[in-house]
């Protein structure tokens, strides 16, 4: 038995990651408490809740809330195949990594392209959706301008806060998770004991925002609050070289995640239902922001201001966690040779164990779509149309690939194991994304233009098609000599760059 100094989970950590082919060069400051809240700020039930109560309100009246019990449930089966992947890969990066050893370049290559420009048009998204509440706080009419320039301010904040390493970051991420659970629950407590204008049976009752079709169709519309609400737990494994014992903790942290951030999410939209004085005008269309008149008749103006605050809290703390996760991404992308600029783009600061120049790039190019909403007023929900399906399309690319493996051989090796419930959870996983991406896509206004009723679905073959063109013209995929496909057992199994692979 070989003995280990005092520092022994750092010095196995790094010998485990070297075992994958790679050295190590992040800072190992991120904690268990630390990685979850780093998926859980990303997750964020106050943003994914306040953007998204009015509109399924209105479309599925109170029971859209079992949407959030749903889409959780289908997501935590995503989250357990994710911890045995991650549990034996643990590599900075997340969905990328994780492919490439399961299936192999070209699937790793669009996997990762996908993701990132989901990435990059989400952090955009949240940045330029904390500009309202900016203006509240703040006192500003909230004009495009000045919706472009608060979600730059956010973006700029974010960089800063990421730039400063690893520690910072996980202290800022405890700080947003500790301020937004702190937030949604003593709002939500409020609003039931003083605001509550409802009992129970509220959440059986669809208050006719059926109209004269199915509640079927009303409830898959409404149901996208919970389908939009459950990813960020991905981003525990994205830095997976910045937590010791990786393969134990971050299987942990990407449960607490869903577990946690969910039962958040449904308090805070459970006492914001209880909390609508007529739902009915909400239904129909009468009242456009009940979240809004919410906090006003709660707290007044002053109270209402100190519960935006914690709300622009937790915007900055989504963003930045996003940036956090899709600069891993890029790193590890070009530190494998995949993308345009990788020398520059894996360039690594040792004095703040950070990639500076990936973190650059997960600002720049959100701010250009930030920016580029000036050209039309709707040319931002145009862009970031793709960024929920390109994320499930991501994940899924991830659950399959797991699921070819384990039909070719693979029994996953990590401390973290589902055992004899590992091929059901896979497929119950695939099932549900699937699911979701159709519902996600469906056209629902057949009287808009056929483009912008087909937007999502257009748009996510714009971007995969880009991603084609570029991987055929440049080739990225054959750059690297890194591993890739060795977590299927194979005859015909070859040494690349002295690292063993597959010829797949």
């Amino acid at each position: 038995m070989t003995n280990h100094p005092v520092n022994s989970p750092v010095d196995v950590d790094a010998q485990r990651l070297a075992s994958l082919g790679y050295k190590s060069e992040f800072k190992r400051d991120m904690s268990l408490w630390a990685n979850f809240a780093l998926g859980f700020t990303y997750l964020s039930p106050v943003v994914g809740i306040y953007t998204l109560f009015a509109s399924s309100l209105m479309l599925g009246g109170p029971p859209m809330i079992w949407a959030l019990l749903i889409a959780g449930v289908g997501q935590l089966l995503v989250a357990l195949v994710f911890g045995e992947i991650v549990s034996q890969f643990p590599l900075a990066g997340g969905v990328y990594p994780w492919a490439r050893r399961l299936w192999g370049r070209k699937w790793a290559w669009m996997t990762g392209w996908v993701y990132v420009m989901a990435m990059f048009s989400t952090i955009a998204g949240v940045a330029y959706g904390a500009a309202p509440y900016t203006a509240s706080v703040v006192g500003f009419e909230p004009t495009t301008g000045a919706n472009v320039i608060c979600a730059l301010v956010i973006l700029a904040i974010a960089t800063v806060i990421n730039m400063m390493g690893t520690k910072v970051l996980a202290q800022a991420a405890l700080i947003g998770f500790f301020a937004e659970i702190m937030g949604a629950l003593v709002v939500g407590v409020y609003l039931l004991v003083f605001e509550r204008h409802h009992d129970m049976s509220i959440f059986f009752n669809t208050f006719g925002s059926e109209s004269t079709g199915s509640y079927t169709a009303a409830f898959l519309a409404a149901s996208l609050i919970g389908v939009f609400q459950y990813y960020g737990f991905e981003a525990c494994g994205d830095v997976a070289e910045e937590v010791p014992e990786p393969g134990l903790r971050i299987p942990k942290s990407m449960r607490r995640t869903i577990y946690i951030g969910g039962v958040a999410a449904t308090f805070v939209c459970f006492a914001l239902i209880m909390s609508v004085v007529d739902i009915g005008a909400v239904i129909n269309g009468t009242l456009a922001d009940p979240v809004s008149a919410i906090l006003a008749n709660a707290f007044g103006p002053v109270g209402s201001t100190a519960v935006l605050c914690v709300v622009l809290i937790s915007f900055l703390s989504c963003v930045m966690s996003l940036q956090a996760a899709a600069s891993r991404l890029i790193y590890a992308y070009a530190r494998d040779k995949m993308i345009f600029a990788s020398g520059l783009l894996s360039q690594f600061s040792h004095e703040r164990h950070v990639p500076p120049y990936a973190l650059l790039l997960s600002a720049l190019l959100p701010g250009v779509i930030v920016v580029g909403s000036m050209i039309s007023a709707d040319a931002l929900l145009k862009i970031i149309s793709f960024s929920a399906v390109g994320i499930y399309i991501a994940f899924q690319m991830v659950v399959l690939a797991a699921l070819r493996a384990r039909l070719k051989g693979w029994k996953p090796s990590g401390e973290y194991q589902l055992g004899s419930l590992g091929l059901i959870t896979n497929v119950g996983a695939l099932i549900y994304g699937v699911a979701a991406m159709v519902n996600i896509s469906w056209p629902r206004t057949p009287g808009a233009p056929w483009y912008d009723n087909w937007i999502v679905v257009l748009s996510s073959f714009a971007v995969v098609a880009v991603g084609f063109l570029y991987m055929w013209i440049a080739r990225p995929h054959l750059r690297s000599a890194a591993i890739y496909g060795d977590a299927i057992p194979s005859r015909d199994a070859v040494v690349i760059g002295g690292a063993r692979g597959t010829t797949a």
